[in-house]
């Protein structure tokens, strides 16, 4: 019980991306880049797997961004015509691409770097994914003309590879979906459905991701005008007990998420968010164990899973060692205690 895991994205070192920055520019280029990103995937399991992560991670090394690290393999989408484009309801604004016609893979997007994780680790293997409600709100469309069958498009992309990764040995596949914690109408009138549609199939463990954002300026502000109490799982974790996707990752430590929202999950593992991934000190054990416990009256012991609160990819690579050691001494001291030690 208690098992540790992450959220999906790890700093890369300076030899590989521009270190502390989103979209970081890669430091190669050629074979050399992808010598860099195969030896930096290989660096990052055997960091976790050092500090005591019992589900690890590839760490998103080969990746700029977690959604267009996915796109990049897609043929329909043209990354010359980048337009300027309001993300998650116009929190920020980014330069995306844009799908110009009918969308397909060009061929398996992530085998390279899920084989060479798979490869170098004998723990269970999770590797994330966009999820399509996250691809929609993230790319411009002079095509599909109507976001749900787009939506649906890409679920139907993501269940393909989906289902290549599981192939290669992948324990889990989780759907980054932080789009459903800002459009939580649209998550419960079709967004579930189309996650579905990117899980169909799988005999993996499954897991959604639904956080408040990565530890940068945009997403810290918008927090702050919340208010009180987070209650946007209140609208969309009813949906998530319904459906089919095993696991639900989520954002906990030093929010104002109510943590009662939980009884929400009946039946689902919970990967919950004990370490903040949005300042610069990492946790204690005690302050771990703390908001692990304070989950208990909610969530049973055998499906609470110890997590990070979002992707650590702009954070300081020493910093996020130590949380991530914090992380599993924490799980560690709570384990204790229940078993009676």
């Amino acid at each position: 019980m208690l098992e540790t895991t992450i959220a999906g994205s790890l700093p890369k070192p300076a030899w590989l991306a521009k270190p502390k920055v989103l979209w970081a520019p890669w430091a190669a280029e050629g074979a050399a880049l992808a010598e860099a990103k195969r030896d930096a995937t290989v660096l990052t399991l055997k960091e976790q797997e050092d500090i005591g992560i019992d589900i690890v991670s590839d760490g998103e090394m080969s990746r700029q961004h977690f959604v267009h690290g996915f796109l990049e393999n897609i043929a329909g989408i043209d990354f010359a015509m980048r337009v300027k484009m309001g993300i998650r309801n116009n929190r920020y604004e980014a330069d995306v691409p844009t799908v110009t016609a009918a969308l397909s893979r060009k061929g398996s997007v992530h085998r390279t770097e899920a084989a060479i994780a798979r490869a170098h680790t004998k723990r269970r293997l999770k590797f994330t994914l966009p999820g399509p409600m996250t691809i929609i709100d993230t790319i411009a469309d002079r095509f599909y003309g109507d976001r749900v069958k787009m939506a649906m498009r890409f679920a139907e992309l993501l269940n393909e590879e989906a289902r290549e990764l599981e192939d290669l040995g992948c324990d889990v596949i989780q759907f980054d979906e932080p789009a459903f914690n800002v459009y939580m109408d649209e998550a419960r009138e079709w967004g579930v459905a189309a996650l579905e549609r990117a899980a169909q199939g799988l005999t993996c463990a499954t897991a959604v991701h639904i956080c408040y954002g990565y530890g940068i300026k945009a997403n810290i502000d918008w927090k702050s005008s919340l208010g009180a109490e987070w209650t946007q799982y209140e609208k969309i974790f009813p949906a998530l007990a319904q459906s089919k996707i095993g696991q639900v990752s989520l954002e906990c430590i030093n929010s104002r998420v109510p943590v009662r929202l939980l009884g929400l999950l009946k039946g689902k593992d919970v990967l919950l968010g004990a370490i903040d991934v949005a300042n610069d000190q990492a946790e204690t054990p005690e302050r771990v164990a703390e908001v692990l416990k304070s989950a208990l009256p909610y969530v049973a012991p055998e499906k609470l899973f110890p997590c990070t609160n979002c992707g650590m990819a702009p954070m300081d690579r020493k910093l996020s060692r130590d949380k991530l050691k914090a992380l599993v001494a924490g799980a560690s001291l709570l384990r204790a205690e229940l078993q009676g030690k």
